[in-house]
């Protein structure tokens, strides 16, 4: 169904096929013999810049309607500076055009997250930002911002959900969406924003904390209400791992929030029953062995900040809480899940994720629970069976709510993190509907800039069958 899409979206298929010419690399990247039922494509046009951090919405009134974004530079004759693009696919992620975000300011923007709601409004969060770091800054803010588009192309002017004019101080950091679209939510339709604020951001003094902060909406990102304080306890400034960080924003099937982070006491929880106007005291659910902040060899840097996400099916684990995060705990880093059965009251014990032998890292995990049927879905960056510094990516799939999983490697030529500098961002992004699972990545190939690619695949509901 195309009738909701804008005139500027439908004209734009015109070009599509000389568009998917246009952002072919110079060698490919999918091996020859690849799985069937998994697609790999390029989304990033060539001379994007260093593009990373990206996150991939599909849209539940049209799931052929698929819209990523994330942080890129490639503008002639300007200092590389990080700036937004979205990309919109009409075929549930096989092609792909891009547009720039507005940027009027010239603030550094970044840390995208796009979801949509229930009706297929398209919501793209992003912090804006200048001046930090430095003692006199020329100009300085500290901002996160909302915009809504009914295509991804053409978007309303954004909303702040906070902003700092004139000071970069408080900063604002690393802050994601979560849109209530359970059925029976009585606070369906709300937008939650959650992420850590920084007193000043990278200091050492202990004096200078972090905090996890939240706002909500009540009119489909309009505007939005005061934020507030929802952690208990605060973290360093440093923005390492005594640092409060990861906070994602998951809505239950009665409209419960939860909300889940990182810090020095570990993996933190805590939740909401009033659609975020009040949070309860925050539970520490397990340490983090080894922090979140976890060097990882050939990685400029490299987080495991937990993922929290909620099962909306009507399947026999609905209402299911996740929490998926890396840590070190057998001695290398490997993916992990988190699972409770009773609104958050009750945690099963951590369930690996990665099916290899130890020693092989494993990084960037994120996960997307498919509203349809269930299925838990995680995307990684991947170096089992692999020497040294190459990576490729792998894919793993749980139809039995976070029990077990079937780890499928995804057809992506493995690329060598040392061959040049590897900021790969802190996060990668995925998004399931109905069998459907659009994952989307930062790869390095042996030539050529860094690339953000997109796996679709196509499971037969409930199945680790693909299609």
């Amino acid at each position: 169904m195309l009738t909701r899409l804008a005139p500027a979206l439908v004209a734009a298929l015109a070009v599509a096929d000389l568009f998917h010419v246009f952002v072919q690399p110079a060698q490919a990247q999918t091996p020859a013999a690849a799985p069937a039922g998994i697609s790999i494509v390029p989304v990033s046009a060539p001379d994007a810049r260093r593009p990373a951090e990206a996150s991939v919405a599909i849209n539940p009134t049209n799931p052929d309607h698929v819209i990523t974004t994330f942080i890129q530079t490639n503008e002639p004759g300007r200092q590389p500076r990080s700036s937004n693009w979205g990309y919109v696919s009409l075929d549930g992620g096989r092609t792909w055009t891009g547009t720039p975000a507005a940027n009027p300011e010239a603030r550094v923007q970044g840390d995208d997250v796009i979801v949509f709601d229930r009706a297929g409004t398209a919501f793209h969060t992003y912090i804006a930002f200048d001046g930090i770091r430095v003692d006199r800054p020329e100009r300085a803010f500290s901002g996160i911002h909302v915009r809504r588009s009914q295509d991804g192309v053409t978007w309303q002017p954004p909303v702040a959900v906070v902003d700092h004019v004139n000071t970069a101080i408080p900063m604002e950091d690393k802050p994601w969406m979560a849109a209530d679209r359970a059925a029976n939510s009585p606070h369906r339709g709300n937008l939650y924003v959650a992420w850590t604020r920084f007193d000043v951001y990278g200091s050492a003094d202990p004096a200078h904390r972090t905090h996890i902060w939240f706002a909500r909406s009540k009119d489909g990102g309009r505007s939005f209400q005061p934020p507030v304080r929802i952690s208990d306890d605060s973290g360093g400034a440093k923005d390492d791992d005594n640092t409060v960080e990861g906070a994602v924003p998951a809505v239950g099937p009665n409209g419960e929030v939860y909300v889940a982070w990182a810090g020095p006491k570990g993996l933190v929880f805590d939740m909401s029953t009033d659609g975020g106007w009040t949070f309860g005291t925050d539970r520490v659910l397990t340490p983090l062995t080894g922090g979140w902040d976890i060097p990882v060899p050939g990685i400029e840097r490299h987080n495991g900040m937990p993922v929290t996400a909620t099962d909306l099916s009507n399947g026999k684990d609905k209402g299911s809480v996740y929490i998926n995060f890396i840590d070190e705990r057998n001695g290398d880093t490997d993916v992990f899940l988190l699972a409770s059965r009773d609104g958050g009251k009750t945690w099963a014990a951590p369930v690996r994720v990665n099916d290899d032998p130890k020693g092989a890292a494993q990084m960037f995990t994120w996960m997307a629970v498919d509203p349809v049927d269930g299925a838990v879905n995680i995307v990684f960056h991947d170096r089992r069976g692999l020497s040294g510094t190459m990576t490729g990516l792998t894919m793993a799939r749980s139809v039995d709510g976070g029990r077990t999983f079937v780890n499928h490697r995804l057809p992506v030529e493995p690329f060598d993190c040392c061959a040049r500098s590897s900021f790969l961002g802190d996060y990668n992004g995925i998004d399931a509907y109905g069998g459907r699972v659009v994952a989307v990545f930062p790869v390095l190939p042996a030539s050529g800039e860094q690339r953000i690619m997109a796996a679709t695949m196509r499971f037969q509901p409930g199945t680790q069958t693909l299609r």
